[in-house]
């Protein structure tokens, strides 16, 4: 193929051609630009999507947590709750002997000593709680003795008092026994 066009009008064609070139680039340049755009905003939703669902799943596992850590708080508490109530239930059951061994040294009478003593904490078919007292010791004289059976069973107080008869055989120097009752408060 000739090309019989004058040199100016073949510079115009060449320059026209370039510019559509150069129209086509740019705007397969700008064609691209916008894909690669999309590209990334897809990546983006993407992404975000991912963010949350994983920001989702954090929370549900903290929640989890949060009420394992509760139940464990309120097991504890319940443990120690059902301990506490123990302890009440022991220190209301809890007997003073004190006041006892001081109403029993308020009646024994002048030259009375003891050498056993023993209080037993008990209740009774009625369910009443008493304490149960034993003691021994050594009296005198049977006047004495005599003297403190009264004064026992003058005491409201004081329930199923005995007195063994073998208290009884010697007139001085009495070795003797005596079991008795007292309902707790």
């Amino acid at each position: 193929m000739i090309n019989l066009l004058p040199p100016e009008e073949k510079e115009k064609l060449l320059l026209e051609i370039r510019k559509r070139i150069a129209i086509i680039i740019w705007c397969l340049f700008l064609f691209f630009i916008f894909c690669f755009s999309l590209v990334l905003l897809s990546i983006k939703f993407y992404l975000q999507g991912q963010i949350d669902y994983q920001t989702i799943t954090l929370q549900e596992t903290e929640n989890k947590m949060r009420q394992a850590e509760i139940k464990d708080l309120q097991e504890k508490f319940n443990s120690f709750n059902t301990a506490l109530k123990k302890l009440n239930s022991f220190e209301q059951k809890k007997t003073y002997f004190s006041e006892i061994l001081e109403k029993i040294s308020g009646i024994l009478p002048g030259g009375t000593y003891l050498t056993n003593i023993s209080l037993i904490p008990s209740e009774l078919a009625d369910k009443n709680p008493c304490i149960q007292v034993m003691l021994s010791g050594f009296i005198p004289t049977r006047e004495n003795l005599f003297e403190f059976k009264k004064i026992l069973e003058k005491d409201t107080q004081i329930k199923e008092i005995y007195f063994p008869p073998i208290n009884w055989v010697n007139p001085t120097d009495i070795n003797f026994s005596i079991t008795f009752k007292i309902p707790k408060d």
